[in-house]
């Protein structure tokens, strides 16, 4: 018996593509979730100790969640042939400190000082949007970790821009240091952390290609912060 036409769509439902946009939708709505929460934080600063937790709690949870959605979205659409690197020149200054811009409510609520340090007239061929979202996934997992201060400092460095996101947290575990790109290495179910940030960021990197060349990513520990340190090269 030949099967019905709702049985034949039902055959033909691509259940990645249903969840990629009901992935969407979520991350459309927590961007306005995010957006309430600045609009509250600066209508009605914390009082106290207590309340300030409490708004670097939601700060942080809200923001790591909306990072995590629209990296799920880039690995699908990577998983599909679909993603592409859109070079183009940009001020280098600019892309970092609207990264900044996009977490204030997040280092208000922890308390935490976030400062880029990088030439105005710097400019530099890339993908400005998915090189924002690699910097927005370090600082957001950097403002979890950090005591007080985060830096971004960004220059050339022999024929490569040179980015560099500091803590001054406790530094990488040994794990991430070892294997930083392992999808499975530094995956933590007390803390939910699963590594697919710096394996997205790794991938992107690369995918930043000139001449012959290509970016990288590197974690090390006892940066100019005392904690940790990601830099991201690009030719």
């Amino acid at each position: 018996m030949p099967n019905s036409p709702l049985e034949e769509a039902d055959d033909q439902l691509d259940f990645s593509f249903v969840l990629a946009s009901s992935v969407h939708d979520m991350k459309n709505s927590l961007g306005m979730l995010l957006h309430t929460l600045e609009d509250m934080l600066a209508q009605t600063p914390p009082e106290n100790e207590a309340q300030r937790r409490t708004f670097a709690v939601l700060g942080y949870e809200a923001s790591r969640i909306n990072s995590e959605l629209v990296r799920l979205l880039s690995l699908y659409r990577l998983q599909h042939e679909s993603l592409r690197v859109h070079l183009d020149e940009h001020f280098v200054a600019d892309t970092l400190e609207d990264q900044l811009d996009r977490n204030d409510v997040l280092f208000q609520a922890r308390g935490l000082t976030a400062e880029v340090i990088c030439d105005p007239s710097l400019k530099w061929y890339y993908d400005s949007e998915l090189i924002g979202g690699i910097i927005n996934n370090v600082l957001v997992n950097g403002a979890r970790y950090s005591t007080e201060h985060l830096q971004v400092r960004a220059s050339e460095d022999q024929g490569t821009l040179c980015i560099a996101i500091a803590d001054d947290g406790d530094g990488y575990p040994q794990s991430m240091l070892d294997a930083p790109f392992e999808p499975n290495a530094g995956v933590s179910f007390s803390n939910g952390s699963t590594n697919l940030g710096l394996l997205f960021a790794h991938r992107v990197a690369e995918m930043h290609r000139v001449n012959g060349r290509q970016g990288s990513l590197r974690l090390e520990n006892n940066g100019p912060l005392g904690g940790g340190v990601l830099t991201l090269r690009l030719p």
